[in-house]
């Protein structure tokens, strides 16, 4: 008697979570739908708001940053868009993914997409958090002539390191599988083998990046603290840099809330050599998908442009504490003088950038006629 056999059944992607499963539920549809929607359009909006920003920039070191930010929105953008796309194709017609990739070949392009939009922002993160750290702490050794296009070039290089890493499974190292309810592929997470080195990788990588970030962003934090308390002068530069790690530090946090989980408990379930709970990797992998929807309000909300619209004293309000109280000044300036030598010369060099307005000196009043 013969028996015919499926094609993919030959191909790996297929061999541990075998379709068809249940048919998922309309609310499923209705997540799914209305989460990529929001995410998409919050992107949207965040980068017509970033464009709009670097069309008026002067500072430098800003639009340094914002070209950080538009890629960090980019990557965001076109994360949801793939694969929400294909997550949402599968709930509205229900296809078999035996039937329409026969070869894995759709399969691993989703699970490759899934790797590569996943690690790209946790690595532009910690890029920007080295940017931030260099141009705080280390204001010499970034040179002021510096090219917009280096910038560019190395969003274009985290791009690249994060695609090599998604190109792994499809050498042998690692694998690509259909995961349950059959509506997305991902890497397989388990204890053997070359497919517990990759989700190591992925792992440590994020949660390096993660880590770097933080460590980074918190001793930039310290030093832009004691440079604003040190002196009165060039308060409009330290506006933008106060701006702009506000807005990096909640992209720091937002990424570790949502991805943290994921990435422990990837690493936990390869090292701890138990089975793969499939719930609460749903679970962990909705909170990270979450990370694509919040950041771009961040560059929506949090900018000075919209405080100074709620509240109008913003802009005038500021280093009210060190005029109401001067001996308090005196000490701050004695206490930061020592950690100030290597960042007063950049404030005097990039405030000429960030204004095109310098106050005229005061002129001698004519003499009177006699």
């Amino acid at each position: 008697m013969n028996t015919t056999v499926h094609p993919a059944s030959n191909y790996s992607c297929f061999s541990i979570n075998k379709p068809p499963f249940l048919k998922s539920s309309i609310a499923a549809v209705q997540y799914s739908s209305t989460f990529a929607a929001l995410g998409l359009t919050s992107n949207l909006i965040a980068f017509i708001v970033l464009l709009k920003s670097f069309q008026r920039v002067q500072s430098r070191s800003r639009s340094f940053f914002l070209i950080f930010l538009g890629g960090l929105v980019v990557t965001d953008f076109m994360g949801l868009l793939v694969t929400g796309s294909i997550v949402i194709s599968f709930y509205i017609t229900q296809f078999s993914w035996p039937d329409i990739d026969p070869y894995c070949h759709f399969c691993n392009f989703m699970g490759m997409s899934m790797v590569f939009y996943g690690l790209s922002p946790l690595l532009l993160g910690a890029t920007m958090a080295i940017e931030r750290f260099i141009g705080i702490n280390r204001p010499f050794a970034r040179s002021t002539s510096m090219p917009k296009s280096r910038t560019v070039s190395m969003v274009l290089m985290v791009w690249l390191i994060a695609g090599c890493i998604a190109l792994l499974p499809l050498v042998g190292l690692g694998s690509y599988h259909l995961q349950m309810p059959g509506s997305w592929c991902f890497f397989n997470i388990s204890s053997e083998g070359y497919d517990m080195a990759f989700s190591l990788i992925f792992s440590l990588v994020g949660l390096i990046s993660i880590a770097v970030s933080f460590l980074l962003n918190t001793v930039s934090v310290i030093t832009l603290i004691r440079v604003c308390c040190g002196q009165d002068r060039s308060q409009r530069r330290r506006d933008h840099e106060v701006e702009m790690m506000v807005q990096l530090i909640l992209i720091m946090l937002i990424a570790s809330i949502c991805w943290c989980p994921l990435l422990i408990f990837i690493a936990q379930t390869v090292l701890s050599g138990k089975s793969l709970q499939v719930k609460y990797l749903l679970l962990w992998l909705r909170f990270a998908t979450c990370n694509q929807v919040l950041d771009p309000w961040v560059y929506i909300l949090f900018r000075r442009a919209v405080f100074q619209r709620v509240y109008p004293r913003f802009g005038s309000s500021r280093g009210s504490i060190m005029t109401l109280y001067p001996s308090f000044r005196d000490t701050v300036r004695r206490f930061t003088r020592s950690s100030l030598g290597s960042n007063l010369g950049s404030d005097q060099t990039e405030e000429k950038e960030d204004s095109n307005v310098r106050p005229e000196p005061a002129s001698k009043p004519p003499p009177a006629s006699l």
